[in-house]
């Protein structure tokens, strides 16, 4: 019996495997980061770039969005006659408030596309947008000398529901695992699961924040992701206003060498209404901090539009 289980648990890919995997591609090409005149004003003259809680970000709904991936999984499972359907039902009860409140992760977003009209949507108000394009080596660098990971959204629904059954398959295995080494009682067994739920935490948490829906896959999005954060407390947590809260986040050193101005491939600027005098001041700002985008600055060439 030991060994049949050994060869089981050799076939099965690992959750830090799959998370390994995962955040072992790097962008090839200019990847854009979009934001308002005030972010750019704030990410050059400091050199940093705010990273927020995932759960505070704009899309926010992703964590629910794996929770609801994990919770159709399961249900298929038990519905095809799982041997252990109260395992599965523990783990959907665990993972929805962890997932919500547990261990916090900070990520940024980047983009493939430095000219999204929807993107210039939901980060230009009142014509005040810019994207800012980063080599995507520089930003590697810097992702690196701070254990930051860079990741490639997940946008395929069959990659997705891959990587979920992978992740179920190893809670099932280690949750094999723990029961052969907890006494018979139901409490002790019950207490296991959930050691074997915090095992897997971090690595589901990294998963979960590059799994987006279908729907924005046109954004071809790319992060930079924090290591995970257990203790608040004792870390270099910081909080900014947000609309309706505050809002947890990181910096993240966009500026190797100290004094040195940020190296930029490219700047869009957004839809605006005064286009040439906008074009002018964003030029003489990026000029007076040393900053000459190798590939210059473009403006968007889409029609402003009052909101």
């Amino acid at each position: 019996m030991y060994v049949t289980h050994t060869h089981s648990r050799r076939k099965a890919e690992m959750i830090k495997d799959i998370t390994k995997k995962l955040y072992s591609y790097t962008p090839q090409e200019t990847v854009y980061h979009y934001t308002t005149f005030a972010g750019l004003l704030g990410i050059v003259q400091s050199g940093v770039l705010w990273t927020s809680d995932i759960r505070y970000m704009n899309d926010s709904a992703e964590m629910k969005y794996t929770v609801d991936l994990i919770g159709a999984e399961i249900a298929q499972r038990i519905t095809a006659g799982h041997k252990n359907p109260h395992l599965l039902n523990q783990f959907l009860d665990w993972v929805s408030p962890r997932m919500a409140y547990g261990h916090m992760l900070f990520c940024a977003s980047f983009r493939s596309n430095g000219n999204l009209l929807s993107q210039w949507r939901g980060y230009s108000p009142l014509g005040k947008g810019v994207s800012i394009g980063f080599n995507p080596d520089y930003l590697v660098s810097c992702a690196t000398s701070q254990s930051f990971s860079i990741g490639k959204c997940v946008y395929e629904p069959a990659d997705q529901r891959k990587l979920i059954k992978q992740v179920i398959d190893e809670v099932e295995n280690l949750a094999h695992d723990q029961y052969s080494k907890a006494s018979e009682s139901k409490e002790q067994r019950e207490n296991s699961c959930y050691d074997v739920f915090t095992k897997i935490e971090s690595d589901l948490l990294r998963i979960a924040a590059i799994l987006k829906h279908p729907s924005f896959q046109e954004e071809e999005e790319w992060r930079i992701v924090s290591p995970v954060l257990t203790d608040y407390v004792s870390s270099p947590v910081l909080f900014r206003e947000g609309a309706t809260m505050l809002v947890p986040y990181l910096e993240f050193n966009l500026a190797l060498k100290k004094k040195k101005p940020i190296p930029l491939d490219h700047i869009f600027l957004g839809p605006t209404p005064n286009k040439n005098l906008s074009m002018n001041s964003l030029t003489m700002f990026l000029s007076k901090n040393g900053i000459a985008p190798k590939n210059g600055i473009s403006y968007c060439q889409i029609p402003y539009r009052a909101r």
